[in-house]
């Protein structure tokens, strides 16, 4: 940024010293030629013809300089067939003059015909009354006056915006250097936290700071919450298995005549276990995927052509936004609906009923049964892991709901158990963040 500054402030000073330079060289020049202009005038208005027919003055030029040699301000008239009427200040020296031009206005030109003495020229032919010869009038001056107010005022523009751009390259530097102070700041904080010393950036910064701050903080609580979930779920996997292997080894131990059996059963409740916890596993991994969508239709046709195969004698109807999608990965989307539309289709009586239904910033999913219901006071334990209600047999490990209810909660969702008015039995009402 500093480099950048300092780049571009040198390109536009010197653009600006450029176009300066041009335009006060300029108005010295011309103020210097109106000078001249004048002097060639007064002396045209004091010339007139002499009884040989050669030019004379009626009145001496003012400027005394014209009578000491080699002053540096010169005059010089000639004509076609006259011997040229100099300034004594030219001396023994003579003023170029070329005849192949004619000027009526005044003609300004640098000239270096005397040698060490760079000259401004302005010439102008005239043709006097009572004379029939075209005169060439010259004025010229010596350069070096000019040439020095040009060289100082240089000096002086090129030092004013040398210390203007050092300035100004020192105030972006110190502007750079302050405004980004806070990052180091920020720096600073972020090892405080890797060393353990902080848990969040606490100190005080700018309003152009602060949301990066807040956001690295709340990074922070969004990895501290993982990693506290990833504890829980490694201990709540741990401590479902623990109970299955204990069964296993006093069945083994005791050489119990059903031990077969008991390791069958008790191994298919362990990986009922494991498939639950490894779905939340990788919902937690997809859930950082904020561009997850997945069409809740064509999720619940697809679970419905599942169900209608396992479960032959149900009908399972659907109804509602064909075009709804939610924020979620399709295939954690399936196994929630898998696992609500199969409950209504095993407990129920025959008829599923699912409606899909935008109610902003959520996608509501409505999955009914004909089935008699639960209670509103057990409702809330079908969401324990491994809880059933159901005493009839059926085959089952009570993780159906707990697993649409973790996963659901994984991307912001929910499950509410009601009562459903159409069909008698069960309404499971999943809602999901609307894509």
């Amino acid at each position: 940024m500093i480099v950048v500054a300092a780049i571009w402030i040198s390109v536009l000073l010197f653009a600006g010293g450029f176009a300066l330079d041009r335009v006060l060289t300029s108005s010295i020049v011309r103020n210097f030629d109106a000078q001249l202009e004048n002097v060639l005038n007064s002396m045209v208005v004091a010339s007139e013809i002499g009884p040989d027919g050669e030019v004379r003055f009626n009145r001496p030029p003012a400027d005394q300089r014209f009578i000491e040699p080699y002053s540096g301000v010169y005059y010089q008239i000639s004509g076609d067939g006259a011997e040229p009427f100099p300034s004594r200040s030219l001396w023994d020296r003579r003023l170029r003059v070329s005849d192949s031009y004619f000027h009526v206005e005044p003609h300004f030109y640098d000239s270096t015909e005397f040698d060490g003495e760079p000259l401004r020229v302005v010439e102008r032919d005239v043709i006097l009354p009572a004379s029939k010869v075209r005169w060439r009038f010259q004025v010229a001056q010596s350069r070096q006056l000019i040439d020095q107010q040009i060289r100082e005022y240089r000096s002086t523009l090129f030092w004013s915006f040398a210390v203007l751009g050092l300035g100004l390259i020192i105030m972006a530097a110190l502007q750079t250097v302050y405004g980004l102070w806070p990052l180091r700041r920020v720096r600073s904080e972020v090892v405080a936290i890797r060393s353990g010393a902080k848990t969040r950036i606490e100190d005080r910064l700018p309003n152009e700071i602060r949301p990066l701050a807040d956001e690295i903080n709340q990074l922070l609580a969004h990895n501290e919450a993982q990693a506290e979930e990833a504890r829980r779920h490694a201990g709540n996997l741990a401590h479902a298995l623990k109970t299955p292997l204990t069964v296993i080894t006093n069945a083994a131990t005791a050489e119990a005549p059903d031990l077969a059996d008991t390791v069958c059963r008790e191994a298919t409740t362990m990986r009922r276990q494991v498939d639950h916890h490894l779905a939340r596993a990788r919902a937690i991994g997809r859930r950082a995927s904020a561009q997850s969508r997945a069409c809740v239709w064509e999720s619940l046709q697809a679970v419905e052509r599942a169900v209608s195969r396992m479960y032959e004698e149900v009908t399972v109807d659907i109804a509602g936004d064909k075009t709804a999608e939610a924020r979620v990965e399709r295939q954690d989307l399936d196994e929630m609906l898998g696992n609500l539309v199969e409950n209504a289709a095993k407990y129920g009586n025959g008829r599923v009923f699912v409606t899909v239904e935008k109610s902003a910033p959520w996608i509501d999913i409505l999955v009914e049964d004909d089935g008699p219901g639960i209670p509103e006071e057990q409702r809330q334990e079908l969401f324990t892991r491994g809880k059933r209600l159901d005493t009839t047999g059926k085959p089952g490990t009570g993780l159906g709901l707990a697993i649409v209810r973790d996963v659901a909660e994984i991307y912001g969702g929910r499950i509410i158990l009601e009562e459903s008015e159409d069909l008698g039995g069960l309404l499971a009402r999943l809602s999901l963040p609307a894509g």
